[in-house]
């Protein structure tokens, strides 16, 4: 796997890059398999998602997702974050 530009859905439901993933996390990408796998630093998988070339192909897939910036956080307080 490597780092391929794109998007994937996070577990709020938010669209996010693959490079700029936000939470301190990183992403590994499978173009071929449209895989992210999203990483701690020390490479710890703590989710994982379908990969989006671009924004327009998450709409074509019926996906109704708002990009949001690296800045937003992941999780809320009630899912213990």
């Amino acid at each position: 796997m490597s780092v391929a530009e794109g998007f994937f859905v996070d577990w709020d439901g938010n669209a996010r890059s693959t490079l700029a993933p936000g939470g301190g996390y990183l992403c590994e990408t499978d173009v071929s398999a449209r895989y992210v796998a999203i990483t701690t630093p020390n490479g710890a998988l703590v989710h994982e998602a379908s990969y989006y070339k671009n924004l327009a192909d998450l709409e074509k897939a019926g996906i109704r997702a708002a990009l949001v910036p690296d800045s937003h956080p992941w999780g809320t307080r009630k899912d213990g974050f």
